[in-house]
């Protein structure tokens, strides 16, 4: 059992990785803007906390084993988010990443595809940046798990693919529901096996 301090544990993805980490056991703080909206269930204590305030936000993670950030990009600071992390102690970062950094078979990456969709380059980029400041800290045990490039609810399979830095293509395309992708991560904080990298889930 770890104790683990999840931030946006509201969201869509958020809501899966809480689900998925307190029926196997953990202990989880659910951090939220609104810990009202966060259900009750076994194992897990909802605090209202503000990604923006780092000072905060480090003493509310203090004191776990490890972090997850389930935040959009847009709209986030990595910089203050990586500083609070490395102010509360906590040397496990684990963060809910996005697929447009990945790369595709061209070698070049998704988000500068001619066909990338323009609504989602910001948040896009936002992954990426996020990406770029992780590899900068050395100091912390950091996971980088980026989804495939269509990221939607659906089931629970636990049947899936890993990679590493390219795009996952199957028959279906390239796809990961939230609920299989909350599995991959909560697998990763169970058997760290991408510490101070990036890896990708899907079908």
């Amino acid at each position: 059992m770890a104790h683990i301090a999840l931030i946006g544990a509201s969201g869509n993805v958020g809501t899966r990785l809480l689900k998925e980490l307190a029926a196997r056991g953990h202990q989880i703080t659910a951090l939220a803007r609104d810990p009202g909206k966060i259900p009750a269930q076994p194992g897990v204590t909802a605090v209202r906390g503000d990604a923006a305030d780092g000072a905060g936000l480090s003493t509310l993670l203090a004191g776990h084993d490890a972090v997850i950030s389930a935040l959009r990009f847009v709209g986030s600071d990595p910089a203050t988010l990586i500083g609070a992390v490395r102010a509360s102690g906590v040397k496990r970062y684990l963060v809910v990443g996005g697929a447009g950094s990945l790369l595709v078979a061209s070698g070049q990456r998704l988000i500068d595809q001619p066909d990338f969709p323009a609504a989602y380059k910001p948040e896009a980029a936002g992954g990426a940046a996020f990406l770029d400041a992780l590899r900068q800290a050395g100091d912390l045990d950091w996971t980088f798990l980026s989804p495939s490039a269509l990221f939607v609810p659906g089931e629970r399979t636990g049947k899936f693919r890993l990679g590493k830095d390219d795009l996952l293509v199957g028959e279906q395309g390239s796809s990961i529901s939230y609920e299989d992708f909350a599995v991959a991560l909560a697998d990763e904080i169970e058997r760290p096996a991408h510490v101070r990298e990036r890896f990708t889930v899907g079908y």
